[in-house]
C-alpha cells in the first residue's frame, strides 16, 4: 500500500515538472494567468476590416471634392447698447463657390448686412466679400471675392428634376461647425414657409438631412455631386427636427442669368396662401380653389394692377388665413394646381413682361393684366 502511494506521488510529481518546464503550455497557462498578456478586445474580421458600403462610398466621395467648394460667411452690423455704446455683432451662414474667380452662392438672408462681408474658405484663408446681387424673392444672393489662387468649384444641377424619395447631402456650417456634413432624402417637393422678416418663400424642396442654424446658404448636393438646392430653412428656432428647406436650384441660375444679363428679377408683389376643396368651400370661393392673396405690396406691380389682399383673420382648420382678399385661379391660362404657381410663372418672365391672371372676386371671375417690375435694387 505505502509503495502504491509512493509510486503515485512520483507520478504526479513528474508530470508536474514536465509540464511546467518542458512545454510553452505550461509555462503560459501556468506561470502566466490566462489573457494577461493579451488584448481586451478583438479586432476586425479580415474580409470586413477595410470594406465600405456603395452608398457610403457616394458621400466620401462627394464630401471630399464638395466641401472644399464650401465657405463660411460672416456678416458684420453694429449694434447700440441701452447706452448707445457701440459693438460688433456678428451672424454667420455658409455659401459655395460656382467660379474660379471666386463668385459664391448663398442665401439674400446670410448677407442681410452687405457692408461688412468676410468669406473663410476651407483652407482658413479669409477674404472680403462684395455682394454682386440679390433676389430676395428666392432668398438667394451672389457674393465676389478676390482669390490668390484657382479655387474648386461646385456644379448646378437640375432642381426641376428631383423626385421625393431621392438622396440628397447637406454640407454647411452649423453653429460654427465648418465643414459639417448631413445625408437624407427629399421628404416633399413645392413646399410653402414663412421666411426671415416674414416673407413668403414658395416652392421649396423639404429634406431631413439635418439643417441647423449656420447650414443657411450651404449647398444641397444628389447623388452626383451636383448642387440642386441652397439650404435656406429650418421648422422651429432651436435647431434641426428632421425637417429643413432648401430654395431650388434653378431659381438661382434665373438670378445668374440676369445678372449676366444686367436684368433684374421681375416681381409681382403679393404673398398668398393656397386654398382648395372644403376650405375653399367653407370660404364661398370655387371648391377647384387656387391661392389666396394675403396681402398686396405697396406701389408693387400688383398693387398697380388692383390686386386685393385680406381684410379678415379666419380659423380653417389648423391655420388662420386673411380672407377677403383676391383668388388667383390661373396664370396666362394655365389653371393653378401647384403651390409655387406663381414663381413658376415668373421664372419664364422678364421685368417689363405682362402676367395675365384671373381672380375670383365678390362672387364672380375677372381677368387682369399686370406688367412686371423689379425687384428692389441692392
Amino acid at each position: 500500500m505505502k509503495l502504491r502511494v509512493f509510486v503515485i506521488t512520483a507520478l504526479l510529481v513528474c508530470g508536474f515538472l514536465f509540464v511546467t518546464t518542458k512545454t510553452d503550455w505550461g509555462q503560459r497557462r501556468i506561470l502566466n494567468p490566462a489573457g494577461a498578456g493579451g488584448p481586451l478586445w478583438s479586432g476586425p474580421s479580415e474580409t470586413h476590416a477595410t470594406s465600405l458600403s456603395s452608398d457610403e462610398t457616394n458621400n466620401i466621395d462627394i464630401y471630399k471634392s464638395a466641401h472644399l467648394a464650401t465657405v463660411n460667411i460672416t456678416s458684420t452690423i453694429y449694434r447700440r447698447t441701452i447706452f448707445f455704446e457701440v459693438y460688433p455683432s456678428k451672424d454667420q451662414g455658409s455659401g459655395f463657390l460656382i467660379s474660379q474667380d471666386g463668385k459664391i452662392l448663398t442665401n439674400s438672408h446670410v448677407v442681410a448686412n452687405e457692408r461688412q462681408l468676410e468669406v473663410t474658405l476651407p483652407d482658413q484663408s479669409r477674404y472680403k466679400a462684395q455682394l454682386l446681387s440679390r433676389d430676395e424673392a428666392n432668398d438667394v444672393a451672389l457674393l465676389q471675392i478676390q482669390p490668390r489662387k484657382t479655387l474648386p468649384v461646385l456644379h448646378l444641377g437640375d432642381s426641376d428634376a428631383l423626385q421625393v424619395g431621392q438622396k440628397v447631402l447637406a454640407i454647411g456650417n452649423p453653429f460654427g461647425l465648418e465643414g459639417t456634413l448631413t445625408t437624407g432624402i427629399v421628404s416633399s417637393l413645392g413646399r410653402t414657409i414663412r421666411g426671415e422678416n416674414e416673407r413668403t418663400l414658395e416652392g421649396l424642396i423639404q429634406t431631413d438631412a439635418a439643417i441647423n442654424p449656420g447650414n443657411s446658404g450651404g449647398p444641397l448636393l444628389d447623388s452626383a455631386g451636383n448642387v440642386v438646392g441652397i439650404n435656406t430653412a429650418i421648422l422651429g428656432p432651436s435647431g434641426n427636427i428632421g425637417i429643413g428647406f432648401a430654395m431650388p436650384i434653378n431659381r438661382a441660375k434665373l438670378m445668374l442669368d440676369d445678372y449676366q444679363a444686367g436684368r433684374k428679377r421681375p416681381k409681382l408683389g403679393v404673398s398668398v396662401v393656397p386654398i382648395s376643396g372644403d376650405y375653399a368651400d367653407a370660404l364661398s370661393l370655387p371648391t377647384q380653389g387656387g391661392l389666396l392673396i394675403q396681402e398686396v405690396d405697396p406701389d408693387s406691380p400688383a398693387a398697380r394692377a388692383g390686386l386685393r389682399g385680406g381684410r379678415q383673420e379666419v380659423q380653417i382648420g389648423n391655420a388662420q388665413v386673411l380672407v377677403g382678399g383676391d383668388l388667383i385661379m390661373s396664370i396666362d391660362g394655365q389653371p393653378v394646381e401647384r403651390d409655387d404657381a406663381i414663381s413658376r410663372a415668373l421664372a419664364k418672365k422678364r421685368t417689363g413682361d405682362t402676367l395675365e391672371l384671373t381672380i375670383f372676386r365678390n362672387g364672380r371671375t375677372t381677368n387682369v393684366r399686370v406688367k412686371l417690375g423689379e425687384e428692389g435694387a441692392i
